[in-house]
């Protein structure tokens, strides 16, 4: 009986040290190696879906600098609580131009290529943002249905608050055609 027990004992221990183990793994991976963003609203559609889970990587910033275009999460300057997923439009030093529904930088007279937003933009005021050193414009491909950059008080997320480049969505499951 004693022995059994024992037996006993040391399995249940073995089950908590590996389940304490797993949960200590799973906080390290989401906190320091990925950043795990559920996507509420539909300002990245068609890009991400509203509902969508996406995994960024913490650590793609850490050797080179954030791209145009790249897709990242971050905490917007007006609400640092929350996480944003949105596409980086303006880099440091760049004049961005909001005209006509269209997205001009540093004074070109072509348009940026932004065949990834979902529909023409609505013609509104002519904006006109300069990025500071250290800081990106953001905004969503979902233009006319998007809180980004050209609507907040602090137009421009800091380096420090890119949390991580989106490397892939992982729900829902992609279907197999």
């Amino acid at each position: 009986m004693i022995v059994s027990g024992e037996r006993t004992k040391k399995e249940i221990l073995s089950w908590v040290k590996t389940i304490i183990f797993a949960v200590l793994f799973a906080l390290l991976v989401n906190h320091v190696i990925v950043v795990n963003a559920a996507v509420p609203t539909g300002s990245m559609e068609d890009t991400i879906m509203v509902g969508d889970r996406v995994i960024a990587f913490r650590g793609s910033y850490l050797f080179d600098e954030p791209k145009r275009y790249d897709i990242v999460v971050f905490r917007p300057p007006d609400e640092e609580e929350v996480l944003y997923v949105k596409r980086i439009i303006g880099l440091p030093g760049d004049k961005i131009d909001v005209r006509d529904g269209r997205v001009y930088i540093n004074d070109s007279t072509e348009p940026i290529a932004d065949k990834y937003i979902r529909e023409a933009q609505h013609i509104e005021e002519e904006q006109v943002f300069n990025v500071p050193e250290g800081h990106y414009f953001m905004m969503g491909d979902n233009r006319n249905h998007s809180n980004d950059s050209r609507r907040w008080h602090q137009p421009y997320v800091a380096k420090n608050k890119i949390l991580g480049k989106v490397v892939f969505r992982y729900f829902p499951i992609p279907k197999a055609y």
